[in-house]
């Protein structure tokens, strides 16, 4: 994942945040620092502290290094790094506040997953639009670019969610700021590397998550 985004014909640098994996990815990417010294940079975090803050701490981190454009991806190949021109021309070339790459959308599809996730991913999203009634076919995705006015409007101390959650919780909070978001048709294949960490636990997050998330949402505000 290093190589491909480092040869994609644009100038991106690139943010890992490893929470004490056990497989060996932060000595691996000091490795790869050695090729890519100005564009390639650690984050590391004792324990396991969730998604959401992991992405959390990698925007805390970027606001502070004055970057314009903000991207969070998977790194086991099931977004496709090439569509990374595509969002970042979205927000910088096409108005879009907060780009998303959609399998929902005409042209985005899903590739290799079994029926089971599909019903999962599906259901969820139905769900979300139908509570938060928010305009995006695909409220549960990854692959996403903020703009830079997005994080900073956003106070990210009033983001709640930590599990997958997090990604509707955080498109939700750029909608109720007024944010302009867009959907970016992909096609998200099942994953190349890694194993999935869903769980029970997730599951649930989203499931309650969400409705308390809408509640909230008719008293407190999400700027900062």
């Amino acid at each position: 994942m290093i190589d491909t985004v480092m040869e994609l014909p644009m100038e991106a640098h690139l943010l890992v945040i490893d929470d004490g994996s056990p497989d060996g990815t932060a000595d691996l990417v000091r490795e790869q620092q050695q090729r890519f010294p100005a564009r390639l940079f650690l984050l590391e975090r004792s324990g396991k502290l969730g998604l959401g803050t992991a992405y959390i701490a990698g925007f805390r981190w970027g606001l502070e290094r004055e970057y314009l454009y903000f991207f969070e991806m998977d790194c086991d190949f099931s977004h496709p790094p090439l569509a990374l021109l595509q969002l970042h021309h979205a927000c910088a070339e096409e108005g879009a506040d907060v780009a998303i790459g959609s399998r929902y959308v005409p042209g985005g599809k899903l590739a290799n997953w079994p029926w089971d996730r599909v019903l999962l991913s599906k259901g969820a999203s139905v769900y979300v639009r139908l509570l938060t009634r928010m305009p995006v076919k695909d409220p549960t995705a990854g692959f996403v670019c903020y703009r830079r006015e997005v994080l900073t409007r956003i106070d990210l101390a009033k983001i709640r969610f930590i599990g997958y959650a997090f990604q509707i919780e955080m498109k939700f909070a750029a909608y109720q700021l007024g944010f302009q978001l867009k959907e970016v048709p992909i096609t998200f294949s099942d994953r190349i590397e890694g194993a999935s960490k869903m769980s029970k636990g997730i599951v649930k997050e989203a499931i309650w998550g969400v409705l308390q998330m809408r509640w909230r949402s008719f008293f407190h505000s999400y700027a900062s």
